[in-house]
């Protein structure tokens, strides 16, 4: 699937969850540098708004849909792509660490989080080894000196993965950051996916995400702070349908 915004273009994954967990788990194996962000409308809204961030988004090697959005608009397309929330990528990146003995590195959130959710993934995954739990201080700059330095203090940890637990667009900036310092790591935005883990925040129930009304739950809970944001998703949703049905019309064409 392919999203245009001004003259660049996104592409999103065509693989199913399996497809891209093998091919993830083979380029970290081989110490081949990647990085995966995870794109959902809120996104696209940034990304039509921010060039920093689309230059930021350039840099990742794969790009996931994060939300049923970006999924309808594939179908719509004809391009069908599969749902892979970065909180729901968290459990069987783990597991595929553990099993291939990759360690990992948690960035962002805050150290009590960081630790409840390394113990309640290691709890579940025994070999799992969390290399090393860092947050950033309030007011980081992902493309600091400081963010180098915190990346370059990740890789020395032994660590070949980094959960990448700081939001958009910071998470997304760093992780282009890291492609540039830790050219052979991987990296993959998880928003607040520890912070789910660890209970610091509760996520929508399952029947919820189900229906696909997690926005809904979101937004019920913090509407001064997110009924904006919903607004300015649901502004740019016409547009990207019209796009969609003009690759449907395009076929094989691009």
């Amino acid at each position: 699937m392919i999203f245009a915004i001004g003259q660049d273009k996104i592409h999103v994954t065509g693989e199913t969850r399996a497809e891209f967990l093998a091919r993830f788990g083979q380029m970290l194996r081989n110490g081949v540098g990647v990085a995966v962000a995870t794109i959902n409308l809120d996104h696209l809204v940034k990304l039509h708004e921010d060039p920093h961030f689309r230059a930021a988004y350039g840099a990742h090697d794969i790009i996931v849909a994060d939300g049923n959005p970006i999924v309808w608009l594939s179908r719509l397309a004809g391009r069908p792509v599969a749902l892979m929330p970065g909180s729901d990528l968290i459990e069987p990146v783990c597991a595929m660490a553990a099993d291939l003995g990759i360690a990992i590195a948690f960035i962002g959130s805050t150290q009590p989080v960081l630790d409840k959710a390394a113990d309640s993934l290691q709890s579940r995954h025994p070999n799992l080894r969390v290399a090393a739990k860092l947050a950033p201080p309030m007011g980081f700059d992902p493309e600091s000196a400081q963010a180098a330095a915190l990346l370059q203090q990740a890789q020395a940890s032994g660590a070949q993965l980094c959960l990448l637990a700081l939001g958009a667009p910071k998470q997304e900036r760093l992780a282009m950051v890291g492609r540039r310092v830790c050219p052979q790591m991987g990296f993959l935005s998880i928003g607040a996916g520890l912070d789910f883990l660890a209970g610091a925040q509760m996520r929508a129930p399952y029947l919820v995400r189900l229906f696909a009304m997690e926005w809904l739950w979101r937004m019920l809970g913090n509407p001064r702070r997110l009924a904006g944001r919903y607004l300015k998703c649901a502004i740019i949703l016409p547009r990207h349908a019209l796009n969609a049905l003009r690759l449907r019309r395009a076929g094989g064409k691009t």
